[in-house]
């Protein structure tokens, strides 16, 4: 009885083989990151989508939108606050709401943070707002793929966000008032936005850079302003032209860090205007709740775009 011949792979064919598989690879895998890429973008755009339906929610429980950040000032006990700690209640995050405002207005106690500090940063021990290290997706892009949870100095726990509330030109009023709808102590209401509610921009991406100093969600300071005051620009507001506050970040020259431009979270000079990891462009929040993705080429008119009552109407490149 004669033994079967044995079939195998030659070599030569072993090698076609995986010469077919290696080219199959490299055609599939763009196609895998263009899908991701593009649900990425979806989802974030979802995300803004539901901001732009809770800052509306809020204005009409209020008369008015919310402030962009809360003011520091006697008998507030919400100092600091950024507008999205004001939309928990309009995102299924209320209870979560409850305890932050049980937090801030109850009583100092020795050894508890007075009802102003929203953080707990300045009395020991470190006592922190419920709130101020819970990160939520509604507050991230998914095109992020960190963990944007960060210690600061004095061991409590800060969330981060890829979104800032637009504040105009500028977020510290120089060197004009600031006219956009979320700023610091802001009260917008609709009728306020004369430019119009579709022609004006109310929420944008930015990215936190990769040293995570700026961009905390619930109760952002901002960084100090030439006048020595902390209006939240960088952790939940910017403007179209934030120059004081690319110099401060030693990004010179502070033009080519302002605006809307592509950026990379390495930069840490990058975290001074708008930008996203999308591909060509990023994500804008209308005031009217429209979603658009808006292209790089936009930052010709975006200060026009950012204002609310500059008599334009915006048309983007």
């Amino acid at each position: 009885m004669l033994d079967r011949p044995r079939q195998a792979f030659t070599l030569i064919e072993l090698l076609v083989v995986l010469a077919i598989i290696a080219i199959l690879i490299s055609l599939l895998l763009p196609a895998v990151q263009k899908t991701r890429s593009a649900a990425a973008r979806l989802q974030c755009q979802n995300n803004l989508k539901n901001m732009g339906l809770a800052l509306h929610h809020y204005q009409s429980d209020a008369g008015r939108f919310p402030p962009g950040v809360s003011p520091a000032a006697a008998g507030e006990p919400t100092w600091y606050w950024g507008w999205m700690a004001f939309l928990m209640p309009y995102v299924e995050l209320g209870n979560l709401h409850k305890d932050a405002n049980n937090y801030a207005s109850a009583p100092a106690a020795p050894g508890n943070p007075q009802p102003w500090d929203p953080w707990g940063q300045w009395t020991s021990p470190h006592t922190q707002n419920p709130a101020t290290g819970m990160t939520f997706p509604i507050w991230k892009c998914a095109a992020d793929s960190r963990i944007l949870v960060a210690r600061d100095i004095t061991g409590i726990t800060i969330a981060f966000t890829s979104f800032q509330g637009v504040a105009g030109t500028t977020g510290d009023g120089s060197p004009a008032p600031q006219n956009g709808i979320l700023y610091h102590g802001s009260r917008v209401k609709v009728g306020e936005v004369s430019d119009g509610l579709s022609n004006t921009a109310i929420v944008g991406e930015r990215p936190p850079s990769s040293d995570l100093v700026y961009g905390w969600w619930f109760a952002g300071a901002g960084y100090v302003d030439p006048s020595g005051r902390q209006l939240g620009v960088g952790d939940v507001v910017l403007g179209a032209r934030e120059s004081n506050y690319a110099t401060r970040m030693g990004c010179n020259p502070a033009a080519n860090y302002v605006g809307l431009r592509p950026g990379t979270l390495a930069n840490n000079c990058d975290q001074s205007h708008f930008w996203s990891l999308h591909n060509g462009g990023t994500n804008m929040l209308m005031a009217d709740g429209a979603v658009r993705f808006t292209t790089y080429a936009a930052d010709s008119v975006l200060v026009q775009l950012f204002t609310r009552n500059g008599g334009e109407t915006v048309e983007l490149p």
